[in-house]
């Protein structure tokens, strides 16, 4: 499809949601287009909070960015960030300061690339898409971490055969990228690579099927990025392991949390794992779900020993949002928290904390098709 101008009113729907733990969540539509939204991405910044999406409304997928100056209360007009004759999306999005920074991937050349575009002024305005790869295979769902002025992105390329696992960072806030290189080795299609980084260490998670069935890998690297330890194997089950997520403790970079979802038990579950010694060794998995009709797509927030999961559960008869907490760096769980009650789908949650709030934003097509929603509540 050619490069068309959107024609998209966008309305802001406030409403307050009783959780079963008594917080009161506010509601915040974020879309409200007659095509559809997916795959929604947040990311905070002191009072700023910023949530990007792709979304067909010109007839082809393109990228999307809104931002709140208010810890969510209200929000700025929608900006369209990618125009190309393409499928763009789904986006990654990571904050530091002023600094807001996407990732998404493109097929415009062809074959799926990996661009990235930054804003300098809290998305206020945006620098040009840079493209990142350049490769005959497809380069796919870019993950993007920071630790200062440095920039570290993730993502699966299939050149060599099967998808395995890409590096490369920047070291000058994603002005500049110094040359990618290949993680992983497998003969198997290599799935799903999340990335967090601390001070120097950087931590990459993924699943694959070497062994057989779908596992959880790990790998880490204590120097940047310039050399990486030999991987780990974090799951060893009867079933298949998917949609890894891993999150650091943001006061010391000791503990890391890996979040899953697993079929061993017969329906799909979401298991969460710990380490307090940054990947060394790891303790027992948890079973965060429990619920026989399925539970997927977890997502992981961290702030002091505060640990935040959510996932998307089957058990009303629809797909709606759930959230479980631990005050006490995963030791123990809060009863699970349901944060929607609609009559359609929530899907795919993506969760951040800011000072004041925790957010929550989800794609749900109780309007008649997929729109993007955010949910807050006060930590």
């Amino acid at each position: 499809m050619g490069k068309s101008k959107h024609v998209l009113f966008f309305l802001v729907l406030t409403a307050t949601l009783s959780s079963a733990l008594g917080a009161a969540w506010t509601t915040k539509k974020l879309t409200n287009a007659a095509a559809e939204s997916y795959s929604s991405a947040i990311a905070v910044s002191g009072a700023n909070v910023y949530v990007a999406w792709y979304g067909n409304a010109p007839g082809n997928f393109e990228v999307y960015f809104r931002r709140s100056t208010d810890n969510g209360a209200t929000w700025q007009a929608t900006k369209r960030l990618t125009y190309t004759d393409g499928q763009s999306g789904p986006p990654d999005i990571a904050a530091n300061g002023a600094n807001v920074y996407v990732t998404w991937n493109d097929n415009t050349p062809g074959n799926a690339e990996v661009y990235f575009k930054r804003s300098a002024d809290n998305g206020a305005t945006w620098e040009p898409s840079q493209r990142l790869t350049n490769n005959s295979g497809h380069s796919n769902y870019p993950r993007i971490a920071f630790s200062g002025a440095n920039l570290y992105l993730a993502w699966t390329d299939n050149t060599a055969g099967h998808a395995n696992v890409y590096f490369r960072k920047s070291i000058d806030g994603g002005a500049t990228w110094q040359s990618a290189k290949q993680l992983t080795n497998k003969s198997v299609d290599v799935g799903g690579a999340d990335i967090v980084s601390y001070g120097s260490n950087i931590y990459i998670v993924w699943c694959d099927d070497s062994s057989g069935n779908r596992e959880i890998y790990f790998k880490k690297s204590t120097d940047k990025g310039a050399s990486w330890q030999t991987q780990k194997r974090l799951t060893n089950n009867s079933g298949d392991s998917h949609d890894v997520a891993i999150a650091v403790d943001d006061l010391t970079g000791s503990d890391l949390y890996v979040v899953w979802e697993d079929d061993t038990a017969g329906n799909w579950e979401v298991y969460f794992m710990k380490s307090t010694d940054k990947g060394a060794t790891w303790e027992t998995i948890k079973n965060l779900s429990n619920n026989a009709p399925g539970s997927w797509d977890p997502a992981i927030a961290v702030s002091g020993a505060n640990v935040y999961v959510a996932w998307y559960d089957y058990t009303p008869g629809n797909s709606e949002i759930y959230m479980r907490k631990s005050a006490d760096s995963g030791s123990t769980w809060q009863t699970r928290q349901r944060v929607t009650n609609d009559s359609g789908d929530s899907l795919f949650p993506d969760i951040a904390l800011g000072t004041a709030n925790q957010y929550v934003t989800y794609y749900d097509n109780t309007p008649g098709n997929y729109q993007i929603y955010l949910k807050f509540s006060p930590l």
